[in-house]
């Protein structure tokens, strides 16, 4: 059994927490998982076989997810960076490998941005590379059904644009993940204090993802037929930084990480101990299948 380690921090006056799953003869560089708005820290038992092994494996609630303090409105994107850079300081390293998946990558992506000093290789999954608008009003009906106590309408609604629901397209456990999902949306929105707030700054200040990145080493994923954005948009996101790999999880959408999880953990140790990708090239933006 892993040693397990729980720390909470403080940033601009808010408390958040991290998990560490130790590893004594690790491989490669401390690996941070930053997941979606709504998943908490304790959502990845699927990647701790593939990576605790290597590495030593952090998942966190940082401001405003889990059970950690909500973000103010006049608090920024920079808080959030400023946490992982936090989190890599009380880890006493001086780079980690980070790995964001959905809302989870455009943190990740800032805090390639802001610190790439600090960031060994970047992976990055479910990129929310472009909302249109017809999405963004789903997600506020989704949102309004939250407001007014309607929990299971909200969490079917949710869960409905964020999964491929067309027959037509082979997607692997598409009914074993549409269920989690819900599930897990109950859970969150009955059990986080701030689900609300979460999801505002989700839909209304969506993290930035331009400006390109330059520095660290990166791989962006994206799930062959992921409804919130296209592997098409994905790919073109990977395109503006500079040393980029792209490749596509065939048979998955939004929630490849649930539909071929043992692929998307073998996916993320191999890349972050230098191994050959399955059919990936170390080229720019290339769209590998």
């Amino acid at each position: 059994m892993s040693e397990e380690v729980m720390r909470e921090l403080v940033v601009d006056g808010l408390s958040y927490s991290y998990r560490m799953l130790h590893q004594p003869s690790a491989d490669t560089d401390p690996v941070i998982i930053l997941g979606g708005a709504l998943q908490g820290m304790f959502g990845w038992p699927h990647m701790e076989d593939h990576i605790q092994p290597l590495a030593h494996l952090v998942t966190a609630d940082l401001p405003g997810m889990g059970g950690s303090d909500p973000l103010r409105e006049d608090q920024e994107s920079s808080v959030l960076c400023r946490a992982v850079g936090d989190i890599i300081d009380d880890l006493g390293v001086e780079r980690v490998n980070l790995f964001g998946y959905s809302y989870g990558a455009a943190i990740a992506f800032g805090c390639a941005q802001r610190m790439p000093h600090r960031i060994a290789r970047l992976l990055l999954g479910g990129v929310p590379a472009h909302i249109t608008a017809a999405q963004q009003l789903h997600w506020r009906r989704a949102a309004d059904q939250l407001a007014s106590g309607k929990v299971q309408s909200f969490a079917a609604t949710a869960a409905a644009g964020m999964l491929c629901l067309d027959e037509r397209l082979p997607v692997q456990r598409r009914d074993l993940a549409h269920r989690y999902v819900k599930r897990s949306l109950v859970h969150a929105a009955t059990r986080s204090p701030h689900a609300l707030e979460v999801l505002d700054r989700a839909l209304n200040r969506r993290l930035s993802l331009s400006g390109g990145l330059s520095g660290v080493r990166t791989l962006v994923m994206s799930g062959a037929y992921d409804t919130v954005s296209s592997p098409a948009r994905q790919r073109a996101f990977a395109a503006t930084i500079a040393d980029s790999s792209f490749l596509t999880i065939a048979e998955t959408d939004h929630w490849a990480v649930l539909q071929r999880p043992d692929e998307v953990a073998d996916i993320a140790a191999r890349f972050f101990t230098d191994r050959p990708l399955p059919r990936a090239e170390p080229s720019v933006g290339r769209f590998l299948a």
